[in-house]
């Protein structure tokens, strides 16, 4: 047998290097600062690839290299990578989500403490030649209220730092329960907004996202204490920072310390430099030696497992799946997916446990595989899509205290083929269900209603009074805002006290829309979220 060859294009560690060349059936070529014309020369002669974020991985990459099975990414983000096309030509992409987590951690926790203390205008005073200690009183961060945004493997470390320093902390994750909060000793928000009132120092870790885009902007800053620190070292984005600037002129803000920004690099007249309290690092959360080693190792030994046993881990863009699994299950895994999105937009934040069942043909499969995709859809709506995918699901939902099961089904239903979804909190459920009427998939249940809908595409959800006119309402306004309707699904309770209509639009509805329906009388919920 012919050796499976790896091309090494960006620097990583030795130990990394030797993982890979030390197993049997495996020939390594470490062959950096390739230029795109260079890579696409020669990438056709190698069935492995392992990159950091220099090697540019495009579409054009794909279609040259006729022999490449996989790609290993040392590092969490996969930016770099297409990772459409790599699925297109068949390319298993793996990351390495755990290797920088206490690195990043610690740089945060760092940059804290540097902004707390005045760490870099003092040095800056001092190596001018001054002895000046009025300038630079700090605070210190011993009994302060720190609210951590984002509690995964980051958060969850530095949260564990911030008590041992005497902190108290209040957390915000959507997908964080109150068991897992209790266990790692923190205050649960429910809402970022919660999360920020009272306090006097704000650490970012959740990725960027349309939801979380501008997470930190005036109005939340300005819930926190007078006073306050904000630490980002996730991504740049969740900072509004034309805000941050406004509200440290303003003093409502003491300082601001910044690893990750907008633009990278920023450009050199970047409003918040001329701010004085501020600590600024260029994208250093995972730079360190120990990160670096980590990860190369981590990396290697994926794509060795790969190569040689079809092992697969920290997919980013496919499941473990043969050939005869997929055949039986794919019809499936695009319905749990929207079911797991709408799920997440339906249900209330924080929930406790989530619940798969199953009716008919499809409970006598593999189910594993399809209540894994219900998580994904489910998580993708706060976690990064690379971070959240069919392997590594259960482990994150693990993460968050979230518990997962398979039943059969609750509902009563006239189908013969049911995938029923529920998501508990506390005494509170609320369930969502799909089938197939021959081979098209439909959603036909949403919290408490039948209703039939299809599982792909933009809807404006609104749940009212059940009364006369609300329906022609609701219409009239989407078409004020010239916002076409594509299907509409109508449904009340028994009771006739609750109704709810689900419609399908072309476009996004506007922000002004949706708070004009939210404030009309007889209107309880009003949500736009695509599938």
């Amino acid at each position: 047998m012919a050796d499976l060859r790896v091309l090494v294009s960006d620097p990583i560690s030795d130990k990394g290097v030797d993982a890979l060349r030390n197993a049997p059936g495996i020939s390594v070529d470490v062959n950096t600062g390739l230029k795109p014309a260079e890579l696409l020369e020669i990438i056709g002669e190698y069935h492995g690839l392992v990159v950091r974020s220099q090697t540019k991985v495009t579409p054009e990459v794909f279609a040259a290299a006729k022999n490449l099975r996989v790609i290993g990414r040392a590092g969490v983000g996969v930016d770099n990578i297409d990772r459409s096309a790599a699925t297109d030509h068949g390319v298993v992409v793996m990351n390495t989500p755990s290797g920088n987590t206490v690195s990043t951690a610690e740089h945060a926790f760092t940059l804290m403490l540097a902004l707390a203390r005045n760490i870099p205008q003092a040095h800056a005073s001092m190596i001018s030649g001054k002895w000046d200690r009025k300038s630079f009183e700090g605070v210190e961060i011993n009994g302060k209220r720190l609210a951590i945004l984002g509690m995964g493997r980051i958060g969850t470390e530095f949260a564990k730092r911030a008590q041992a320093f005497g902190m108290t902390v209040v957390a915000f994750d959507p997908f964080l329960t109150a068991a897992r909060a209790q266990s790692l000793k923190v205050e649960l928000a429910e809402t970022p907004d919660e999360a920020l009132t009272g306090a006097d120092i704000v650490t970012l870790h959740v990725p960027l996202t349309p939801e979380t885009q501008h997470i930190l902007n005036d109005t939340r800053i300005r819930r926190m204490n007078r006073g306050a620190l904000i630490v980002n070292c996730a991504r740049g984005g969740l900072v509004d920072e034309a805000a941050a600037k406004a509200l440290l002129d303003e003093g409502h803000l003491a300082g601001i310390a910044l690893d990750v920004f907008e633009n990278e690099p920023p450009p050199a007249d970047f409003a918040l430099f001329s701010a004085k309290k501020t600590v600024f690092t260029p994208h250093l959360g995972a730079s360190t030696a120990e990160a670096q080693e980590n990860v190369g190792i981590e990396v290697a030994q994926q794509v060795r497992d790969f190569l040689v046993t079809g092992e697969i881990r920290n997919a980013v863009n496919m499941p473990n799946l043969d050939s005869r699994t997929l055949e039986s299950v794919g019809p499936y895994l695009d319905l749990a997916n929207s079911l797991g999105k709408l799920l997440s937009r339906i249900a209330p934040a924080q929930c406790d446990s989530i619940r798969v069942s199953y009716l008919g043909p499809v409970s006598e499969l593999d189910t594993e595989l399809i209540t894994r995709r219900v998580l994904t859809g489910y998580l993708a709506a706060a976690h990064d899509e690379a971070q959240v995918n069919l392997v590594n699901a259960p482990a994150v939902a693990k993460n968050l205290g979230l518990r997962v099961s398979e039943s059969t089904v609750a509902l009563a239903t006239n189908c013969t083929e049911l995938i029923e979804v529920s998501a508990d909190k506390g005494d509170e459920t609320c369930t969502v269900a799909g089938t197939f009427y021959g081979k098209s998939p439909r959603i036909v249940h949403i919290a408490g209603h039948y209703v039939e809908t299809a599982p792909t595409g933009r809807f404006l959800f609104v749940e009212n009074d059940d009364r006369p006119g609300m329906v022609g309402l609701v219409g009239t306004s989407l078409g004020e805002a010239s916002v076409n309707i594509a299907n509409m699904a109508l449904s009340r309770n028994t009771e006739h006290t609750r109704a709810v209509t689900v419609i399908e639009v072309d476009t996004e509805p506007p922000a002004s829309l949706l708070e004009k329906l939210r404030a009309t009388p007889g209107i309880i919920r009003v949500l736009s979220f695509a599938l």
